[in-house]
């Protein structure tokens, strides 16, 4: 299995953390992990992302599993059977009128999520700190100019 957890705090209002992460057309702007991206926010929806890892350009098709509005976003791969099976997480908390909490979570698991997790781990290490960092950014540049 692999675990890949960051936690930021942000300095902006949870509902403008909760739109930088859903304002998928807008991916382009400020995400150099994923940076085209298509979604609803509706369970069972896809989600298509195009997805830097290293020098690889993806482009991936997954699912919307779970939304709970300024709290949580979650998508998933489609299964493998019990091979290989992942599922990404932004979760967000207000933690005071301007400061949110914010943790992106990415799990890959399975019985081939040791192969894959040493061959893809430095690109998805480095992919998802750079995008939690840059929504970090993003979120708190909107929320300047809201004041």
């Amino acid at each position: 299995m692999l675990k890949l957890v960051y936690d930021h705090h942000i300095t902006a209002p949870v509902d403008v953390v909760w739109e930088v992460i859903t304002g998928f057309s807008d991916y382009g702007e400020w995400n150099s992990f994923t940076p085209a991206c298509d979604a609803e926010l509706q369970p069972g929806a896809p989600i298509t992302m195009t997805v830097k890892l290293g020098r690889r350009v993806i482009r991936q098709t997954e699912s919307v599993s779970e939304v709970v509005p300024q709290s949580l976003f979650e998508y998933r791969m489609k299964p493998l059977g019990p091979f290989l099976r992942s599922y990404r997480q932004h979760r967000i908390t207000a933690t005071g009128p301007n400061d949110t909490q914010y943790q992106s979570v990415f799990v890959l698991y399975g019985w081939l999520s040791p192969i894959v997790g040493a061959l893809m781990a430095k690109d998805l290490r480095a992919g998802f700190e750079r995008m939690s960092r840059e929504l970090k950014k993003r979120a708190e540049s909107v929320a300047t100019k809201l004041v």
